[in-house]
């Protein structure tokens, strides 16, 4: 999934702001964490509400995650003596584009400001469906495609004021006409799936595309195989 990241630091094309506060008080009862306060917005300043953002950590891998508020904002503690590969989390991935370091405190000290992350970004609005594969010439899933559609439902119940296009494309083997209403009913199919599993049906459009919009080589079977695909739009 392609996303469009603007940084406010030089680093490459990732926008994130890290500032990071080292007054240390000492106090022998504080925990060796440091609290941070994470914001993300859209270009405009938008605060982008329902968003995961993920810090790994260098030393164990373990992982701490957050979910921003209506205000696009959480807060969240992390272990000091640590860098932290920052994620945003996707649909079927994760984005990285910079590290938080949280040096190691001595003695009794411990950190009484927060650091803040301030990430500015856009998602893709669209997104193929990779693994959702059909029988040949038919509108009838292959077993293996019920895991992605159950990701695609559980990012729709976390994103619940996103509408989405479900649009079905096809090859170029075959007339115009049944390759367009094989790829209405593919659509279809993944619709009423998503619509049983929970989601409201106003949520979900399916149109058909055929074989108008190829994205490879039809004269190749790795081309036409890429060009049958179901691809997710962000409507709203």
């Amino acid at each position: 999934m392609k996303k469009i990241f603007l940084l406010m630091l030089t680093f490459g094309m990732l926008p994130v702001f890290l500032h990071a506060q080292d007054e240390t008080v000492q106090n022998a009862s504080i925990p060796k964490d440091a609290p941070v306060n994470v914001s993300v917005s859209d270009f405009k300043n938008n605060p982008r509400s329902n968003e995961i953002i993920v810090f790994r950590s260098s030393i164990n891998a373990r992982e701490y995650q957050g979910l921003t508020n209506d205000e696009g904002k959480f807060s969240i503690r992390l272990p000091a003596g640590a860098k932290y590969e920052i994620f945003i989390l996707g649909f079927k991935d994760s984005t990285s584009y910079n590290v938080l370091d949280i040096p190691a405190l001595q003695g009794n000290a411990y950190y009484k400001n927060p650091f803040s992350v301030d990430i500015q970004f856009q998602p893709s609005r669209t997104f193929i469906l990779e693994d959702c594969n059909f029988e040949t010439g038919k509108a009838d899933l292959e077993p293996e495609s019920y895991s992605v559609l159950d990701e695609l439902v559980a990012y729709l119940n976390r994103k619940d004021d996103e509408r989405i296009e479900i649009g079905g494309h096809t090859d170029n083997v075959g007339s115009a006409a049944s390759n367009l209403k094989l790829s209405e009913d593919r659509a279809n199919t993944v619709r009423d799936y998503l619509i049983s599993k929970g989601i409201d049906p106003s949520r979900v459009e399916a149109k058909g595309y055929g074989m108008t919009q190829p994205i490879d080589d039809n004269r190749t079977e790795a081309g036409r195989a890429a060009n049958r695909r179901t691809e997710v739009k962000l409507l709203d």
